[in-house]
């Protein structure tokens, strides 16, 4: 059975940079992409980085430079950095991966913005 894991999240000061992880086992995924999603309370889960097999990277509207996508695609691994963290960053994070077997998703990372 296939399985995500997010590792990285936690509770941080304004100002500060975070890296997340995801990794993927159980199976042979032969993913086509890569991606990390928010949700932050009361409101819809949103796409803030893809990155696809073809080296195409894309980054949600919301996400103001700030963040960072990279990763092994072959390796079924995925970081996401976000750098000068604000509280309205503070969201669940989810990592999705996309094969030709299906989409696959993380359980997710909560990530706390607050002084």
């Amino acid at each position: 059975q296939v399985q995500l894991v997010e590792s990285g999240g936690g509770l941080v000061q304004p100002g500060e940079s975070l890296i997340l992880s995801c990794t993927a086992s159980g199976g042979d995924l032969r993913i086509n992409s890569m991606a990390w999603y928010r949700q932050a309370p009361g409101k819809q889960r949103e796409m803030v980085a893809s990155m696809y097999s073809s080296g195409i990277i894309l980054y949600g509207d919301s996400v103001e430079g700030r963040f960072t996508i990279s990763g092994d695609i072959g390796k079924n691994l995925a970081y996401l950095q976000i750098d000068s963290l604000n509280p309205e960053d503070t969201a669940v994070y989810y990592c999705q991966f996309k094969s030709g077997y299906g989409d696959y998703w993380g359980q997710g990372t909560q990530v706390t913005v607050s002084s």
